[in-house]
């Protein structure tokens, strides 16, 4: 009898990145000659994938002017910005009892794959995973639905019997896209309404409810 596969977002989900993302948005507006807003106003960037909300903050659709900022922002985020960044109390607790249970854990993120898989190794929760999946810095795999779709046979799962755990509509839409159960994080960046919006099952207050969570609604088959 085997446990359901469980998928985890990483910004807002896992650990907590509001600091780090921030600061590198606002180092990367500032290099492009544009005036920042407070670092509380650039939350909504925290999940989703980074170009479209560089695009937004830049006020323009030119490729070329949203790569450039990007760039500016992996200027400070590779070496300081990862690291401005902490798990949530309760997270690794809670990814110990799904392991034990027997639930092959995944990282699913919009997150370059070279920057989440080192962010889960800093903070010691890559023991806990099978692997860690992310885009590439070249945006390849950007849209998690893409990701998912890249996911599930490169692991041989099947999809109806996985779940995503995720803080933002992003991260429901694309389990319900792909017929997994979505269950969404209420400690991260996501509103409730966002999150229900966007499809989720079921709506976890804390990391330490994960588990329950799970375990109710994902029987061994």
């Amino acid at each position: 009898m085997k446990a359901a596969p469980i998928l985890f977002d990483l910004d807002g989900t896992l650990t907590d990145p509001r600091e780090g993302i921030t600061k590198c948005i606002a180092h990367a507006l500032e290099r492009m000659g544009v005036a920042p807003p407070p670092l509380d106003e650039l939350t909504f960037a925290i999940g989703p994938p980074l170009r479209a909300s560089l695009a937004k903050l830049l006020g323009t659709q030119s490729r070329e002017a949203v790569e450039r900022a990007l760039a500016h922002y992996r200027e400070r985020f590779a070496d300081v910005g990862l690291y401005e960044n902490a798990p949530y109390d309760g997270i690794d607790a809670a990814i110990a009892a799904l392991r034990e249970a027997g639930h092959p854990l995944f990282v699913a993120t919009s997150k370059p794959r070279v920057y989440a898989e080192r962010i889960v190794a800093h903070f010691d929760l890559h023991a806990h995973f099978e692997a860690v999946h992310g885009c590439e810095l070249d945006g390849t795999r950007e849209d998690k639905r893409d990701l998912l779709a890249h996911l599930f046979p490169t692991h041989g799962i099947d999809p109806a019997r996985a779940v995503m755990v995720g803080d933002r509509g992003v991260d429901m839409a694309a389990a319900r896209h792909h017929g997994a159960l979505a269950l969404g994080a209420l400690w991260g960046y996501g509103s409730r309404e966002e999150l229900a919006g966007a499809g989720a099952q079921e709506l976890v207050e804390l990391p330490s409810r994960i588990p329950e969570a799970i375990l109710s609604r994902t029987p061994r088959s």
